[in-house]
């Protein structure tokens, strides 16, 4: 919205700084972070009354019965904040902007009905695999076709430490589609998996969209006489820098979930957070062209996935399980580690691993 009153006032030396997408990067993140920090304790409230509490897995640590009836479906005011930052904020003709917008909140939808039919039938299990799997894959392929086939989208894959010049393979358009749909709801799913503890997703969410805030800006700025992208040796993606803007709304509005979200919480996700967020950050690995790159930034959350596959084909093959509990988190628990110490430290694990996303885009 404020940077189409630039563009209909080019001449408004009042309005020239909305031009600069590192001032609406920076408005994005306030915006957002605002925003929800003030409606926060009223969406508490409205959750409370409404009776939308979370439903506690019987199987899970004992310790977490306690957070039964905790309000949750937080989610579903972060996904606002990042909404209203990103439509007041990004330029609204850029096309990868709406495509990240329109998995964002589908995916937000799908995990809205999730928790609500856990609520409403008093199960922890809500929707089920497959129905998610089956419209994460429709809406994901669905963008992700109009991404490739609507745009002639760049359909060489990146691969880390490689200059994308020298070396990147260009795969069939329809096998790029496949490939990138597993990507968006693969981390959608990777990050539902990872939101079992307080703070313990909203973390590495935020540490991953200030990387992909970086890779975005990184893949899509040319400035005079320099392309950065060229330079670093990654994929020139024109106008992706605008999405530097969505991952800065993502940035701004986790801080301010993060404060009622932190341990001991107030409110969870739930899964129309979890699943919208993943979906967003998938998104990004796609466009931004760090599909693979993305494995070592979202490696908390691949660990975790990787963990619950590991468990469920363990137990079926073999009748044993190669961990105390899955996801991962569980595993530590019951060894001995308190909620606290086991966030932290899945914290400062994602931001080792988001140091070293970063690291290749200079070591090619």
């Amino acid at each position: 919205m404020f940077y189409w009153l630039w563009h209909q006032n080019p001449d408004s030396s009042f309005l020239n700084v909305l031009r600069y997408p590192s001032f609406r990067i920076l408005m994005a993140a306030f915006t957002a972070m605002a925003f929800s920090l003030a409606l926060f304790p009223w969406f508490i409230r409205r959750l409370q009354v409404f009776k939308f509490g979370q439903e506690i897995r019987d199987d899970g640590p004992q310790t977490h019965l306690s957070k039964k009836g905790t309000p949750t479906m937080g989610g579903a005011l972060i996904l606002i904040a990042i909404a209203c930052s990103v439509l007041a904020w990004a330029d609204l003709s850029n096309r990868y902007v709406w495509m990240v917008l329109i998995v964002t909140l589908t995916y937000g939808a799908v995990g809205f009905y999730d928790d609500f039919k856990k609520i409403k039938f008093k199960d922890s299990k809500g929707l089920s695999g497959r129905w998610k799997l089956f419209w994460q894959f429709s809406v994901g392929a669905g963008v992700l076709a109009w991404l490739f086939y609507g745009t002639g989208f760049d359909t060489r894959l990146a691969l880390p430490l490689v200059n994308v010049e020298k070396f990147a393979p260009q795969l069939p358009v329809w096998l790029y589609v496949a490939f990138a749909a597993v990507v968006v709801a693969g981390t959608s799913n990777a990050v539902n998996l990872t939101d079992g503890l307080d703070g313990l997703a909203i973390g590495p969410t935020m540490v991953s969209a200030f990387v992909f805030m970086a890779l975005a800006y990184a893949a899509g700025t040319e400035l005079k006489d320099f392309n950065i992208a060229a330079y670093l040796g990654i994929v020139h993606v024109e106008g992706a820098a605008e999405l530097a803007v969505v991952c800065a709304g993502v940035i701004g509005a986790g801080v301010s979930f993060l404060w009622f979200n932190a341990y001991p919480a107030q409110v969870f996700m739930g899964d129309v957070g979890a699943l919208a967020l993943g979906g967003l950050l998938g998104m990004m690995a796609v466009i931004t062209k760090n599909e693979v790159v993305s494995a070592i930034v979202h490696g908390v959350f691949l660990a975790e996935a990787l963990s619950v596959m590991a468990q469920v084909g363990s137990f079926k093959l073999t009748g044993k399980r190669v961990l105390r509990m899955a996801p991962l988190h569980h595993h530590f628990e019951l060894g001995g580690w308190a909620e606290p110490k086991v966030i932290v430290r899945f914290w400062i694990v994602s931001v080792m691993l988001a140091i070293a996303g970063l690291a290749t885009l200079k070591l090619r």
